[in-house]
C-alpha cells in the first residue's frame, strides 16, 4: 500500500512537468520516461462535467484506483492557456522583426550623410504620396491623350472644308474691301468739290502732277492714244500704261493686247505678276498693277474682239475687280452688255467670276485632274476649264489638236465643228478698265 501510494506522488510531480491531456472524456496513458519501468499511471475524467466547468477525475495505479478533488481539473485549463500565450509571444517576436526590417527600409539619409532614422507612419505617408502623384501623371497622360486626339479630330475637319467655304470667306472680304474702296472714293469725290481750288490758294493755278489712271489724262484734255505714267496708289511706285482715248469716248487704261503674237504668253506666276511684253503690241500689265487700278476706283470691263474675217465684236461689263496676290488675285465681273456674249459667265459649270487666277507653274483653278493654265499654256482665271482664254497661244490661222488659242466661247461659230476638226482663234484682242462715272 506504501509502494502504490509512492507510486502516485511520484506520478503526480512527473505529470506537472510533462503529461498528455485526456480530452473530450477520453482516457490516455499518461508515461514518464523515468519511472514507466517502475510503474503505470492512468489519469482519466469520470462522469459529466458541472455547469461551473469543474470536471471530476481520477488516476488508476494498477492495481489500485484513486478518486482526485474536482479542482484538479483546472491544470488541463492552464496548460492550455500557457500554450495560447506561447504562441501569442512567439507572434510578437515575428512582428518585431518585421517592424525593425521596415523601419531599417525608412530610414532617412542626413545632410552630413549620415541615415536617419525614420518612423512608419512617415513612411506610409510617403508611400500614399508617391500613389497619389502617380495617379496623377496617370490621369495627367489620359488627358493629354485625350486632347490629342481631339487636335487630330479637328485637324482633320479643317482640312475636309471645301473649296466653297473658302471661297465664301474670300468673297466676303473681297466685297468688303469693294465697299471701302467704293466709299474713300466717294470721300475723295466730295472732299474736291469741296476744298478751295488752287487757284484760290496761289496767284496762278498748279497742275495735278498725280493721276492714278488714263481717266485722269483725258480730264486735262490729253486725247492721243499712248503711254502715260499713272499711279493709282500713292504708297506704291508709278508705272507707264498704255491708254486708249479713241475707243467709245477714250479714257481707258489698256491691262492687255494680242495684235500679231510677237510675245510668248505661256508664262510663270511672276511674269503675270510684274507683267511682261510690249504696252504699243503685245503685252500684259501685271496682276500687281491691275489690281491696284481697280483699287483705286469702281471700274469697268470692255474686251474687244476682231477674227480674220474682219469681224469686230465687244463685250462689256459693269464692275471689274482684281484682288491681290494674297488672294490669288480673284477676279470679280459685273452684269454684262455687247455684241460679243457673255463669255465670261458662260454657264454653271464654265463660269470665270470669282475665280483665282493661275499660270503653268501655279494651279489655282477648279480643274480636280489637272492644271489648266499648264494645259491651255497660258494664264487665265480658269474655271474647270475655259469658256474663255484671251491669253492662249497666238495662230495666224486655223489650227487643230488642244483648243489652246485665243478662245471666247459665245463668239458666232466658234464652237461650231470644222471640217478636218480645225479651230478658229483670233486676229486680235484687247483688255481695258476705266472708271465707272467717267464722262468722256
Amino acid at each position: 500500500m506504501r509502494l502504490a501510494n509512492l507510486c502516485w506522488l511520484s506520478s503526480v510531480v512527473l505529470a506537472a512537468q510533462s503529461f498528455l491531456v485526456v480530452a473530450n472524456n477520453e482516457t490516455e496513458e499518461v508515461r514518464d520516461e523515468a519511472v514507466k519501468d517502475a510503474c503505470s499511471v492512468r489519469l482519466e475524467s469520470r462522469g459529466k462535467c458541472e455547469e461551473g466547468g469543474e470536471c471530476p477525475f481520477q488516476v488508476s495505479l494498477p492495481p489500485l484506483t484513486l478518486q482526485l478533488p474536482k479542482q484538479f481539473g483546472r491544470i488541463e485549463e492552464v496548460f492550455k492557456e500557457v500554450q495560447n500565450l506561447k504562441e501569442i509571444v512567439n507572434n510578437l517576436k515575428k512582428c518585431c522583426q518585421d517592424c525593425k526590417l521596415q523601419a531599417d527600409d525608412n530610414r532617412d539619409r542626413g545632410t552630413n550623410g549620415r541615415l536617419v532614422p525614420g518612423t512608419g507612419a512617415l513612411g506610409e505617408a510617403a508611400d500614399n504620396r508617391v500613389r497619389e502623384l502617380e495617379s496623377d501623371v496617370n490621369k495627367l497622360s489620359s488627358d493629354l491623350k485625350n486632347a490629342k486626339e481631339e487636335i487630330d479630330g479637328l485637324h482633320g475637319r479643317l482640312e475636309k472644308m471645301n473649296l466653297v467655304n473658302m471661297n465664301n470667306i474670300e468673297n466676303y472680304v473681297d466685297s468688303k474691301m469693294a465697299n471701302l474702296t467704293f466709299v474713300v472714293n466717294s470721300l475723295d469725290g466730295k472732299c474736291s468739290s469741296k476744298c478751295p481750288s488752287q487757284e484760290q490758294i496761289q496767284s496762278r493755278p498748279v497742275q495735278h502732277l498725280i493721276y492714278k489712271d488714263c481717266s485722269d489724262y483725258h480730264t486735262i484734255g490729253k486725247r492721243s492714244s499712248e503711254t502715260y505714267r499713272v499711279t493709282p496708289d500713292p504708297k506704291n511706285s508709278s508705272f507707264e500704261v498704255y491708254c486708249d482715248m479713241e475707243t467709245m469716248g477714250g479714257g481707258w487704261t489698256v491691262l492687255q493686247g494680242r495684235l500679231d503674237g510677237s510675245t510668248n504668253f505661256n508664262r510663270t506666276w511672276q511674269d503675270y505678276k510684274v507683267g511682261f511684253g510690249n504696252l504699243r503690241r503685245e503685252f500684259w500689265l501685271g496682276n500687281d498693277k491691275i489690281h491696284l487700278l481697280t483699287k483705286s476706283k469702281e471700274m469697268i470691263l470692255r474686251i474687244d474682239l476682231e477674227d480674220f474675217n474682219g469681224v469686230k465684236l465687244y463685250a462689256l461689263y459693269d464692275h471689274f475687280y482684281v484682288a491681290n496676290e494674297f488672294l490669288k488675285y480673284r477676279i470679280h465681273i459685273g452684269n454684262y452688255n455687247g455684241t460679243a456674249g457673255d463669255a465670261l459667265h458662260f454657264s454653271k459649270h464654265y463660269n470665270h467670276d470669282m475665280k483665282f487666277f493661275t499660270t503653268p507653274d501655279r494651279d489655282n483653278d477648279r480643274y480636280p485632274s489637272g492644271n489648266c493654265g499648264l494645259f491651255y499654256s497660258s494664264g487665265w482665271w480658269f474655271d474647270a476649264c475655259i469658256s474663255a482664254n484671251l491669253n492662249g497661244k497666238y495662230y495666224h490661222q486655223k489650227y487643230r489638236g488642244v483648243r489652246n488659242g485665243i478662245f471666247w466661247g459665245t463668239w458666232p461659230g466658234m464652237n461650231e465643228t470644222h471640217p478636218g476638226g480645225y479651230k478658229s482663234s483670233f486676229k486680235e484682242a484687247k483688255m481695258m478698265m476705266r472708271p465707272k462715272h467717267f464722262k468722256p
